[in-house]
């Protein structure tokens, strides 16, 4: 059994690296990258008037610097939905903007390198995005950093008035052992509130927050907007005969099963019970479907918790293109339409008649001799 059940362990433990040990760190990661980037580029442009209002004693050439800086986290945004490990790739934008920096502050110069407490800034937002040792490791790349341009600057200065960069190097770790405790506590509250503690999915809680969200987007954009309502087949039997500590195995399988097909900008709840929700922002109803039957797929294919094997019934719908997103009624259209694919026999993609006439849905399957459904089957 324990054999059988490492291969979604194994598998979890694959995607997990040094910055982000498990999903969910990687999925806060991701969520935190939205919330910082327009305070980066804030952060930016005060730099760009800093290095203006200095340009005549300075040159211009410092300002160029700035410009790698923010095109390493503009391509690491572009390509991170796209990666399997996403973290990497943000910590190496990281790393690439507090060398910019440095480059910036070297060439600015000038007695006793006033600029030098800049490459403190990156340091700020290193506990907002990745583990203790990516905290470490960010630190100790500032501080070199910080060293390298002291001395290639003004090695004399410097051996002369120690006190310009032991003053730079206590702010860098101050800022570090400041922030991080602050940014753990604030990351550890917002989880109670809205990160379901078994499977490490969102809540409920979290989403009014989410769809009103969505539904302002949708009315400016025009995006469709889908929902998928799946549903674990007999689950009661696995809690009556196995047992529930079982049971939460399963559904912590599941839940990561399904993450992993997931978008980075795809949102995964688990509404309660053996159910989850699936949003999927920019999807038709067809893209919808296609997607609820990879998940659907995934959990059949995938012995979970000591070599079980589960299935999942799915409804899908998704909102009209042009029209504003409405939480409500999509979900009670997927809702209705995971009730039926449960009479139609479980392990398979619905969605009403409703919703299927408003768009063409991908050619229905045969279920297989072991029982298994096709792509989607209109209810």
């Amino acid at each position: 059994m324990d054999s059988d059940r490492s291969s979604v362990s194994d598998e979890r433990a694959g995607r997990s690296s040094w910055l982000c040990p498990d999903e969910l760190d990687r999925e806060r990661m991701l969520d935190m990258e939205e919330r910082v980037r327009p305070a980066r580029l804030k952060t930016l442009a005060i730099l760009a008037v800093a290095l203006a209002c200095v340009a005549s004693s300075t040159g211009w050439w410092p300002l160029l610097f700035l410009i790698p800086a923010a095109a390493f986290f503009g391509i690491a945004d572009k390509f991170m939905p796209h990666v399997e490990r996403p973290e990497l790739m943000m910590f190496a934008a990281w790393i690439g903007s507090e060398l910019t920096i440095a480059g910036a502050v070297a060439l600015a110069g000038g007695q006793r390198i006033v600029a030098l407490p800049w490459l403190a800034i990156p340091v700020i937002t290193l506990s907002a995005r990745f583990s203790m040792r990516g905290v470490v490791a960010g630190v100790a790349i500032a501080c070199a950093s910080m060293l390298a341009v002291a001395f290639g600057v003004d090695y004399h200065e410097v051996v002369a008035h120690p006190e310009i960069v032991l003053a730079s190097l206590a702010l860098v770790l101050c800022v570090a052992v400041l922030s991080t405790p602050l940014m753990r506590s604030d990351i550890q509250h917002r989880s109670d509130a809205v990160i379901d503690q078994l499977t490490g999915m969102l809540n409920r809680n979290a989403l009014g927050a989410r769809t009103h969200e969505l539904a302002q987007q949708s009315q400016v954009t025009g995006e469709q907007v889908g929902v998928i309502v799946a549903d674990l087949d007999h689950f009661k039997a696995i809690n009556d005969t196995r047992g529930h500590t079982v049971g939460d195995m399963v559904l912590k399988d599941v839940a990561y099963l399904l993450r992993k097909q997931l978008r980075a900008f795809d949102l995964a709840y688990r509404l309660g019970g053996e159910e989850f929700l699936i949003l999927v922002p920019g999807s038709d109803l067809r893209g919808t479907l296609e997607l609820a039957e990879r998940l659907r797929a995934a959990i059949a294919s995938s012995p979970v918790a000591g070599g079980l094997s589960v299935t999942l019934s799915i409804g899908a719908s998704a909102s009209a293109h042009g029209e504003r997103f409405d939480y409500e009624t999509e979900f009670a259209e997927a809702d209705a339409a995971l009730y039926a694919a449960k009479r139609a026999g479980r392990n398979r993609v619905c969605a009403t008649e409703r919703r299927a006439a408003a768009a063409p849905l991908p050619r229905a399957q045969e279920p297989s001799a072991h029982g298994s459904a096709g792509d989607a089957v209109a209810a």
